[in-house]
């Protein structure tokens, strides 16, 4: 037997008269619900605290045009958008309709995060990102008997996959962005290729580095901060290229590694390598804004699979 994840919200011992109404309810209420848990994943990730040379609770890092009420603000003004974006993907399958439809809401979304932040953007990487991942949880179809928590993260970002590979027909042509700039002087994949192969750096870095730093006692706000860097150290941000080209990208990943072979942000060591990597980004202009948002990608899912489990302890090698 197969159902729907925003199914799981429905009555479904209600009778035939009333299951109608009340599945349609529930679905309502569900795209709210996974709204608001992408909001919250935004503002958490910004909240967050330390992050290197990223806006966070000290100040704007790297950036001359955002700060924490920016981000904020921006992660609010997004609600409605994936909301929108969930309700949209109620029912669809992957297809080029679905992706032109989601590409439309997602320049709505993009229209209200730069009105909210005086023309800044704070989250149009997390829009493309994190709006997919809130797709592909819509359509999802999961087993009845509960799979392991890894099972469903795979399941929700191979579902966003498919809907990234196809084409946006009501795109129009446009100046290259700075990614695509990026992607093409260094040959490397950015965003689109992280949608397309099925978000590996939040489904095979961030979920199990954030479990394990959990299963080791780390705070939350200090497994996070190892769950950064550990997206850091393995991808090629073109956010750090283009601000800081490939001196940039081996500060950021070298550095980011050597806070983890430290043992994280919590130990003296760790700490020191950190503040490093803080001090070198910073000369160098480096925000690893590619990395933050998989990282909120990564709460994104992990706050869903939370309330879609009830927080069963479950292992990632299931």
């Amino acid at each position: 037997m197969q159902t729907h994840l925003l199914d799981t919200f429905a009555l479904s011992d209600a009778p035939d008269h009333a299951r109608e109404a009340a599945t349609g309810a529930a679905a309502s209420g569900a795209a709210a619900l996974l709204a608001r848990f992408a909001r919250d994943a935004l503002i958490e990730e910004a909240r967050l605290t330390p992050k290197p040379a990223l806006v966070d609770a000290r100040g704007s890092g790297a950036h001359n045009d955002l700060d924490l009420a920016t981000m904020l603000r921006s992660a609010h003004a997004l609600e409605p958008t994936f909301e929108a974006l969930a309700r949209a993907s109620r029912g669809a399958t992957p297809g080029s309709p679905l992706r032109t439809d989601l590409a439309r809401i997602g320049r709505a979304g993009e229209a209200a995060m730069m009105r909210a932040t005086g023309g800044s953007n704070a989250h149009r990487g997390a829009i493309w990102i994190v709006g997919l991942l809130v797709a592909g949880a819509t359509i999802m179809h999961t087993p009845a008997d509960e799979a392991s928590m890894f099972a469903h993260a795979h399941a929700i970002a191979d579902t966003a996959a498919r809907i990234a590979r196809f084409d946006d027909r009501l795109a129009a042509p446009a100046v290259p962005s700075n990614g695509e700039r990026v992607r093409a002087r260094y040959s490397v994949g950015g965003a689109r290729h992280e949608a397309q192969s099925g978000f590996p750096h939040v489904t095979r870095v961030g979920l199990p580095a954030l479990h394990a730093a959990r299963s080791h006692g780390r705070d939350e706000a200090t497994a996070r901060v190892d769950t950064l860097l550990a997206i850091m150290a393995s991808l090629d941000d073109t956010c750090v290229l283009h601000r800081a080209g490939l001196a940039g990208h081996e500060a950021a990943k070298s550095g980011a590694q050597r806070v983890r072979d430290a043992g994280g942000i919590a130990t003296r060591a760790g700490r020191e390598a950190f503040d490093a990597l803080e001090r070198t980004l910073l000369a160098l202009n480096a925000s690893p804004g590619g990395a933050a948002d998989l990282l909120a990608a990564t709460l994104f899912i992990d706050r869903l699979l939370q309330h879609r489990i009830g927080a069963r302890t479950l292992s990632w090698n299931n």
